[in-house]
């Protein structure tokens, strides 16, 4: 496969892009990106990502309710998630998952809103895109729960617990422009997770890696997380691209080997 970019994990709908979200993505097209999975983190969001995938070939979208919004979740809120789920251009569920630092919602509204998703995620035969913030030990129970959804455990920067747990069940890791930071303390999850395993994303418009720390993120910037990576794991850029981009087109189902269908 060709040394070209996936930013798996990219809130391309945000407002944040408004300005120049056409500039944007020229930019990821020069910088190698072929293609951008638009993460839903509510319905509102998800919404909107589907519209510049439904514009755009080289986008993809997602759909799902973050922990924060965990209180919107209804039967409503599941009939629409089955619903766009069975769009072609929607190729994950989520953003989901668990977020105990911040406990916007309850943690039992938290938990039950995140076990349905990922009830609906199996029963559309669709990866699971999770977010984990300080909720290892419940989270790692709930996807043992559900052994047969692929999950994205985004943005990585939980314990070890969670990462064997994940890893156990065949799931991927994704990381972000954290991995870059002066503070980055997880050097060893990236040496753990096996390179079939692996994803890259730049969570934009936040964490922007170093050199671009404090500006907001884009998809361009992925190439530092891939470069940071590779480095720590001893190989060449274009080699830790190529096996992460056909774990992205793995587990999104997306066109491969090659790709060259997304980048017309």
């Amino acid at each position: 496969m060709a040394a070209v970019l996936i930013d798996t994990h990219c809130h391309l709908a945000d407002a944040a892009y408004d300005p120049d979200r056409s500039e944007v993505l020229d930019r990821a097209w020069s910088a190698g990106v072929v293609h951008v999975v638009v993460i839903g983190e509510s319905p509102e969001a998800s919404d909107r990502a589907l519209g510049l995938a439904a514009a755009e070939p080289r986008l993809s979208a997602t759909a799902g309710v973050h922990p924060h919004d965990a209180t919107r979740w209804s039967p409503g809120a599941a009939e629409w998630l089955r619903e766009r789920l069975r769009h072609p251009r929607v190729v994950a569920a989520g953003e989901m998952g668990l977020d105990y630092h911040y406990d916007h919602s309850p943690r039992d509204v938290q938990r039950s809103a995140f076990e349905a998703q990922l009830a609906l995620a199996g029963e559309a035969g669709k990866p699971a895109i999770i977010h984990a913030r300080v909720a290892d030990d419940d989270l790692a129970a709930i996807l043992r729960n559900q052994p047969g959804v692929a999950a994205i455990l985004h943005s990585f920067s939980s314990g070890p617990g969670l990462l064997r747990a994940g890893l156990v069940l065949r799931h991927y890791v994704s990381f972000s422009g954290m991995v870059t930071f002066r503070n980055w303390r997880l050097d060893q999850a990236i040496l753990d997770t096996p390179l079939d395993r692996l994803l890259l994303e730049t969570d934009g418009p936040y964490l922007a890696p170093v050199p671009h720390r404090g500006k907001r993120n884009e998809p361009a910037f992925v190439r530092h997380v891939a470069e940071r990576i590779a480095s720590l794991r001893g190989l060449a850029p274009d080699e830790l691209i190529a096996r992460t981009t056909e774990n992205a087109a793995r587990v999104f189902g997306l066109p491969s080997p090659g790709l060259e269908s997304l980048a017309q």
